[in-house]
């Protein structure tokens, strides 16, 4: 019993001393440090090439295709004109403006008529003696049968009586439907100088009115658009602008000429029945101010970079072994917030969300490969347009 008592402390002593060491040992191991992932991110979009109709904008004043002093080509007094004969009054092609008192007019037509009547007869007349002499000349020797024997000049006389007679017949009834003055085409009234009880002779200017059926819109082209327009201009489609109202257009013509001072082109584009005459829709004013767009030529194979991630003609990319490389582009066209670009880089990731201090080289993680970028802009463009 001596020996355990003795044993026992020594025991518990011993455990305590193992417990202390492998607490120290435990205390003692280092602990393994985290890999940091220190390159930076970036986001990137795949290059697309794609054909590119190129939008041409400009500016103009909308007018009409023609404008006209509408004169009175007889003499009279002006009995009556048309309610809508005022100015801002709309006109149909071939609606009476005004009329001018016919008695004169009239008469004159009677007596051409009879006139004509006369000359047809003596041209029957001289015709059948004509043709008395003829039978009597067969029985005839030939040196004593003339033309004036065979009444030839009577007959050439008499003929030239009845065209004559046809002409004036034709001026009287001219002057008639003239007393009668009506629209040469759809219009709109700009002034008019006459009024009931007036006498107008020929060429008195009775109003000025402006064509209705089609109207012009002249706009230039600056010089850094020249070279994107197409060989012909005639019949494209164009969209027109007034008033936040769109409306449909057709290029006309090219002026033909560069303008000494700005060094602009310009061309003409038409709108058809400006005032709604025909069709009844909403009227385009004279004078007003207008937008024009419309397509040029086609880029081909082109790629379509937002203008931010542009930077001195060079742009970046990720290469295959996730490191940033800088490519040089050629810029082609800038429209809106994009260039239009070429390169040698289809298929290539571009980057969208370059770091702050990017370098040739330097290894980047991957975040995110989207082409919703671009196509926001692209929807933003469109929208824009």
């Amino acid at each position: 019993m001596q020996w355990k008592k003795i044993a026992l402390p020594i025991v518990i002593l011993a455990a305590g001393f193992a417990g202390m060491t492998i607490i120290a040992s435990a205390g003692d191991k280092e602990e393994e440090p985290e890999v940091v992932d220190t390159r930076p991110t970036v986001t990137i979009s795949e290059l697309q090439a794609e054909d590119y109709a190129v939008t041409l904008n400009s500016y103009g004043e909308i007018t009409p295709l023609e404008s006209t002093m509408l004169a009175a080509q007889v003499s009279g007094e002006v009995t009556s004109w048309n309610p809508d004969f005022v100015p801002g009054g709309l006109i149909r092609r071939g609606e009476i403006l005004f009329s001018i008192e016919k008695d004169a007019y009239e008469a004159a037509l009677l007596q051409a008529e009879a006139n004509l009547s006369s000359a047809q007869a003596q041209l029957i007349q001289e015709q059948a003696q004509a043709n008395v002499a003829e039978r009597e000349a067969a029985g005839m020797s030939k040196s004593r049968v003339t033309d004036l024997y065979l009444r030839k000049p009577q007959l050439l006389s008499a003929q030239a009586a009845v065209k004559s007679a046809e002409a004036m017949l034709r001026i009287a009834k001219r002057d008639l439907d003239n007393c009668e003055v009506r629209a040469p085409y759809d219009a709109l009234i700009i002034s008019r100088e006459i009024g009931t009880g007036d006498y107008v002779t020929p060429g008195t200017v009775a109003a000025t009115l402006n064509n209705v059926e089609t109207a012009e819109i002249t706009f230039p082209v600056a010089g850094f658009d020249q070279s994107f327009l197409p060989v012909s201009v005639t019949g494209l489609d164009a969209t027109v602008t007034v008033d936040r109202r769109t409306i449909p257009a057709k290029l006309h013509r090219d002026l033909g000429i560069v303008d000494q001072s700005t060094r602009m082109s310009h061309l003409v584009a038409r709108i058809d029945d400006p005032y709604g005459v025909r069709s009844g829709k909403a009227l385009i004013k004279f004078g007003s101010f207008a937008n024009i767009s419309f397509n040029g030529k086609t880029l081909e194979n082109v790629f379509r970079i937002p203008q931010e991630l542009v930077n001195n003609k060079r742009i970046w990319l990720v290469s295959e072994d996730a490191t940033l490389q800088s490519e040089i582009v050629e810029i082609v066209r800038e429209q809106d917030d994009f260039y239009f670009v070429r390169g040698n880089f289809d298929g290539l990731q571009l980057v969208t969300s370059p770091p702050e201090y990017p370098l040739n080289g330097m290894a980047v993680k991957v975040i995110e490969q989207s082409n919703k970028l671009v196509a926001a802009h692209a929807n933003s463009t469109s929208a824009g347009i």
